[in-house]
């Protein structure tokens, strides 16, 4: 993708803001105790969780994952879904085994003792046939975590895909290597006994921060082809995607702030 694309261009300036706001957040000097940790990780692996339903999304539509099948229709975009899907799935876990990202974000929550009982209630659920929508409200979470969340599943579901592929783009892909960036030396500072959590941070800051921005451009670029109508509804998409992060991070700051050597959510 030629990286001066007019169109990503002009959404990319349209975010810039936003995108400074997001990387210039609090939360990311405000860890600093095993209990702040252990509040933001409880909160955050609902968003590790909710990454797979976007994922998916363009998987089924850049993949080939319809029957019958039918090559995909630009390689080289299901290439780089495909490898992003192998990489979230089976990871290397650093034993000779494979891991998901998500289990590895569990058993980084266990080295802290921060409680995964919420996030494996729902797990759990869907597991059993649950329907998301009757499952979530019964899972306790932040109210910005319950947005966050509601606003993954219902663009996954719902939106159109070029605005999931921007959403997926700018809300992930392209600013997590920033964000954790900013956040490992903090964790690395503070001395906590937290080698899982700081591999999976660095872990996406490598993966994200190499080649997985640009084809993620690339993708956007490819679904938004000519179309003024697209351009504005991707820019929205990748707007809403980042003022969501935003509240979400809002809401652990808060919650830190409130209650430093609270690990629960009431």
């Amino acid at each position: 993708m030629d990286p001066s694309s007019p169109a990503v261009d002009r959404l990319e300036s349209a975010i810039a803001p936003l995108r400074d706001q997001l990387l210039s957040h609090p939360i990311y000097e405000a860890i600093t105790s095993v209990e702040q940790l252990r509040i933001f990780m409880e909160q955050h692996v609902f968003a590790v969780w909710d990454f797979m339903s976007l994922l998916k999304r363009l998987q089924q539509h850049a993949a080939g994952c319809q029957l019958p099948w039918v090559p995909p229709a630009d390689i080289s975009i299901a290439r780089f879904i495909n490898e992003i899907v192998l990489g979230e799935e089976c990871d290397e876990d650093r034993k000779g085994g494979y891991l998901s990202h998500f289990q590895l974000y569990l058993e980084a929550m266990s080295d802290i003792d921060a409680s995964r009982s919420e996030v494996e209630k729902l797990i759990d659920g869907l597991r059993d046939g649950q329907k998301f929508d009757h499952l979530w409200p019964q899972i306790q979470k932040l109210e910005s975590t319950s947005g966050f969340v509601n606003h993954t599943m219902s663009l996954s579901l719902e939106g159109k895909i070029h605005e999931v592929a921007a959403s997926f783009c700018y809300g992930r892909e392209e600013i997590i290597p920033d964000m954790f960036s900013r956040l490992v030396p903090v964790i690395k500072e503070s001395g906590l006994p937290v080698e899982q959590f700081v591999y999976y941070l660095e872990r996406h800051i490598e993966l994200d921060g190499d080649e997985h921005g640009a084809l993620a451009r690339r993708l956007v670029e490819v679904l938004i082809g000519e179309s003024e109508e697209k351009l504005v509804e991707a820019t929205r998409a990748a707007e809403a995607a980042i003022q969501s992060r935003i509240e979400l991070w809002d809401g652990i700051v808060e919650r830190i702030t409130k209650s430093p050597l609270s690990t629960r959510c009431s």
